[in-house]
């Protein structure tokens, strides 16, 4: 198995609508991901 299957997908740049440091690494880790406004799936 390819290593590049094992993870969820990552990001290498932060999003323009993340607001906090902390939400900029949770968003780029791929550990959380903005459904609506308000909404995160985790």
């Amino acid at each position: 198995m390819r290593f590049s299957k094992l993870f969820g997908k990552t990001l290498r740049q932060t999003p323009s609508e993340a607001e906090g440091t902390s939400h900029q690494l949770l968003l780029r880790a791929g550990m959380i991901a903005q459904e609506a406004a308000g909404i995160y799936s985790f």
